[in-house]
């Protein structure tokens, strides 16, 4: 197999959103960050260094922390509300409710080590939900971004979107895909690898996984198509649709819960639009155990190579 990018180099999210705050934040006044006792595992110590009236930081304490967050937009700021995904969406979703969601202020919540990237601190630390969480709310997208490209410009495109919506950025270091110049667009997929005869959709950390797993499909002579959904409300409905009717089968592939996350949002589509066996890995239903996040996910059935056997599963029952 020929490996589809350098497998050796890993980035850190954060860094690359750290890094494009910062930057943000030299030309507009307005952006802030309130956090939760959180500015190092948030790694806004440069940012606090560079405008320092500009960090909040409320303690641990994030139900106050969203509320702070949505004083601060009804003030005209541009407020980053970052703390652990668990905790910001767990104990404040509430507050997420009533004073973005249903308030429409115009709030940056930022997810931080989201999925299983806390691994070895186990279930009261896994962010396993959050898709579900959020993403029956209206009024806020819920966005996963793949690489530092895609996490700079998202965290880009949220300093000027109108309004609130939940970034989740993962600590698991993961390769490039995407260009330096990437340009995020909501509810838009991107397509790494073409295919036809089935579609594997990932984002966040389990998107290059399913670019390694499409490489170990094209070495068994099955070609797959790989889109990046990074967008998971709202979710872009005519790739999906499109997808299901050139490649006749799509896996999905997640570090969530498989209740309500993306492979729930992509089978909605599917049964509305355009019918086509899937599949959808996660984790089933259960809490997540204690272990290394990468282990987790090759004990929950993605890794590449179980992906690729997934993959080559359904085919099966493509018909």
């Amino acid at each position: 197999m020929n490996k589809p990018f350098d497998t050796a180099k890993l980035y850190d999210c954060r860094d690359a959103f750290t890094g494009a705050l910062e930057q943000l934040g030299a030309d507009n006044s307005d952006i802030v960050a309130v956090v939760n006792d959180s500015v190092g595992s948030s790694k806004l110590g440069g940012f606090r260094e560079k405008f320092p009236e500009r960090l909040i930081n409320v303690g641990i304490a994030e139900q106050n922390m969203v509320g702070v967050g949505a004083g601060l937009a009804n003030g005209g700021k541009i407020p980053f509300v970052c703390a652990a995904a668990p905790f910001l969406t767990g104990r404040a979703l509430e507050q997420i409710k009533a004073d973005v969601a249903y308030s429409e202020t115009n709030v940056k919540l930022v997810g931080i080590s989201s999925g299983m990237a806390y691994g070895e601190l186990g279930p009261t630390h896994h962010s396993i939900e959050d898709f579900a969480w959020i993403r029956a709310l209206p009024n806020v997208p819920v966005i996963a971004p793949a690489d530092r490209a895609e996490t700079a410009a998202v965290i880009r495109w949220a300093a000027e979107y109108q309004g609130g919506c939940f970034l989740r950025l993962s600590r698991v270091g993961v390769p490039d895909l995407l260009p330096e110049d990437h340009v995020f667009e909501l509810g838009k997929a991107n397509t790494l690898k073409a295919g036809n005869d089935l579609t594997l959709i990932a984002n966040g950390v389990l998107t290059h996984r399913a670019v390694i797993a499409a490489a170990l499909l094209e070495d068994r002579g099955i070609s797959a198509r790989v889109l990046n959904m990074a967008s998971v409300r709202p979710i872009d409905e005519e790739a999906i649709v499109s997808a299901a009717q050139e490649t006749g089968a799509i896996l999905t592939c997640e570090e969530h819960t498989t209740f309500g996350g993306l492979g729930s949002a992509v089978a909605e589509v599917v049964v509305d639009r355009a019918p086509v066996p899937m599949t959808r890995l996660g984790v089933p239903g259960v809490f997540a155990h204690t272990a290394s996040a990468n282990a987790l996910l090759d004990d929950f059935g993605m890794s590449p190579e179980a992906i690729a056997d997934s993959a080559e599963a359904l085919l099966k029952r493509k018909g």
